[in-house]
């Protein structure tokens, strides 16, 4: 099995991990707020015998370079040319929590470019800029930090409060890592640009093979509203994993592999 070696684009401007052969149906793999590349490793092993299993740091993450100004419609941008850069045509994209947030604002600037997309674990919208909801949640998150403490410092709790039932203690120690190697700066630039993200009225224009994949557990994108989001895609397919929470590729790495396995290997199976 190969292992993901780091990789950095043409331009310089984004680093990322693959593996499987060049040649075969690129599959790539965009990780959320506290993630990186290499939260994907289980993927890229698991699929990259049948796809190019791709996975990006996100800008300002790992080796990749900061946007100027962090917007969602920003970081679509770049995937669009990050894409571009490693010359992936009709990719399969699999975004987590903002991951699929930025794979939501792609469709829209590129609504033909997907072979299809899997929105694991997101939401189309985040809300009101002014919501006394996303006050709270910006505060709760970005608090501690204005207090002094460390991304380091705060993976163990935020992970904590993340997960489901009984996550996979490796999984866990990953995401932990992943976590506190978060630039702070980073951090902050993608939590405010979640606020006013919202692509609920592009929902149904979304035309694509659409797998929406949730957690029972997860406090961030409740189920319920994952299932709601699925009803107004037209090529839409809802699976829900039980007792995982927010990081179901870290938490259930198995049950993940599993539903996604099914999905994207139906799509290849259509593209012969």
């Amino acid at each position: 099995m190969s292992q993901p070696a780091p990789m950095i684009t043409r331009d310089g401007r984004f680093a990322y991990e693959a593996a499987g052969d060049p040649g075969a149906m690129p599959l790539i793999f965009l990780h959320g707020i506290g993630g990186a590349a290499r939260a994907w490793g289980q993927q890229l092993a698991t699929f990259s015998n049948r796809f190019r299993a791709i996975a990006w740091d996100m800008p300002g993450y790992g080796g990749s370079v900061p946007l100027a100004s962090v917007s969602i419609a920003a970081l679509a941008d770049a995937l669009q040319q990050f894409i571009e850069q490693i010359g992936a045509a009709s990719p399969i994209l699999v975004g987590h929590s903002i991951g699929g947030m930025i794979v939501q604002k792609w469709l829209v600037q590129s609504p033909k470019r997907a072979r299809a997309v899997v929105l694991a674990q997101t939401s189309p919208a985040f809300g009101k800029s002014d919501g006394d909801w996303q006050k709270s949640f910006i505060a709760a998150r970005l608090g501690p930090l204005d207090r002094g403490e460390t991304m380091k410092s705060l993976a163990p709790s935020l992970v904590k409060e993340l997960v489901g039932d009984d996550p996979d203690p490796k999984g866990m120690e990953l995401a932990r890592e992943c976590m506190g190697s978060v630039p702070e700066a980073s951090y902050r630039a993608m939590m405010l640009a979640l606020i006013g993200f919202d692509q609920r009225s592009t929902l149904k224009d979304i035309f694509v093979p659409t797998l929406l994949l949730s957690g029972s557990k997860d406090n961030n994108a409740p189920a319920p509203m994952m299932a709601r989001t699925a009803s107004y895609i037209p090529a839409a397919e809802y699976v829900e994993l039980p007792g995982v929470g927010h990081l179901a590729n870290l938490e259930r790495p198995g049950a993940f592999d599993k539903a996604l396995g099914s999905f994207v290997d139906s799509v290849a199976a259509k593209h012969g």
